[in-house]
C-alpha cells in the first residue's frame, strides 16, 4: 500500500507527538467510554438523552489512539493515519462553530475542541508536511 518510508528523515518529536495523541486519546476515549457524562456536567450542560452516542465518540477516540501510537513506529510511512486524525481535528472543530452559533453548546464545551484538536494541527501538519516533502520526486 504505502511505499517505504525514510525513517531517518523522520525527526524525534514526530514519533512522541504520535504517542502524546495516541495516549491521550485512548485516556479520553475510556473516560468518555466510562463516565459519558462527565464531560456535560463539568461544562454545565444538559447530560445526553443517550449516553450511548458518547460513549461512540469515545470508541473511536480511543481507536484513533491505538491508531496513533501504531504510526508512532514510522510517523512518515504511516502519514494516513496521521492525516485521518488531522481531518477529523478539523472538522470537529467546524462541526463545534456551527453548534455554538447555533446556541447548542457553551462556550465552555470548546475545550474540548482545544485540547481534543487544536493542540495537534501544527504537529500533525508538520508530520504530514514532512511525508509529502519525502515522497516528491527531485530534490528535497
Amino acid at each position: 500500500m504505502n511505499a517505504p518510508s525514510d525513517t531517518a528523515a523522520a525527526k524525534p518529536w514526530m514519533s512522541k507527538v504520535l504517542v502524546a495523541a495516541g495516549i491521550y486519546n485512548i485516556v479520553w476515549g475510556a473516560l468518555a467510554v466510562l463516565a459519558p457524562v462527565w464531560c456535560f456536567r463539568v461544562v454545565g450542560m444538559e447530560p445526553p438523552n443517550y449516553p450511548e452516542l458518547w460513549q461512540c465518540i469515545g470508541m473511536i477516540v480511543g481507536v484513533y489512539g491505538i491508531g496513533y501510537l501504531a504510526a508512532a513506529s514510522d510517523p512518515l510511512g504511516h502519514w494516513p493515519i496521521t492525516l485521518v486524525g488531522f481531518l477529523g481535528k478539523i472538522f470537529g472543530p467546524i462541526g463545534f462553530a456551527g453548534a455554538l452559533l447555533s446556541g447548542r453548546f457553551p462556550v465552555a464545551f470548546g475545550w474540548n475542541i482545544v485540547t481534543n484538536d487544536l493542540v495537534w494541527w501544527l504537529p500533525f501538519a508538520g508530520i504530514l508536511l514532512a511525508a509529502w516533502r519525502g515522497r516528491r520526486p527531485g530534490p528535497r
